[in-house]
């Protein structure tokens, strides 16, 4: 049976990208657990953005770079600051 990937002298083994998969997948799984139960709304930002860091190392690891830069540029870059500036305008009029 012939291997679906194209194997060149710079491929990874598959049984290690499959681990690696497996590692980066269990990471995001975590990273979302504690994007969901930080409760301090400034820290959820932080932790969101360091998921968005995790997703696009998943999108790498899946070799789809062009979704990885969606995903540095959005989730880990404009999301968190669009959410801490709505932040800070929330505690502005609270005051």
């Amino acid at each position: 049976m012939t291997p679906l990937a194209v194997s060149t002298p710079y491929s990874a083994p598959v049984h290690l990208m499959d681990v690696l998969q497996v590692v980066v997948l269990v990471l995001v799984a975590a990273g979302a657990t504690a994007v969901v139960l930080t409760r301090r709304p400034v820290r959820q930002v932080i932790v969101l953005s360091g998921y968005g860091l995790m997703l696009a190392i998943l999108f790498m690891v899946f070799q789809a770079p062009d979704v990885t830069l969606s995903e540095l540029t959005v989730g880990a870059v404009a999301l968190p600051i669009l959410l801490l500036l709505a932040l800070a305008k929330v505690r502005r009029k609270e005051e």
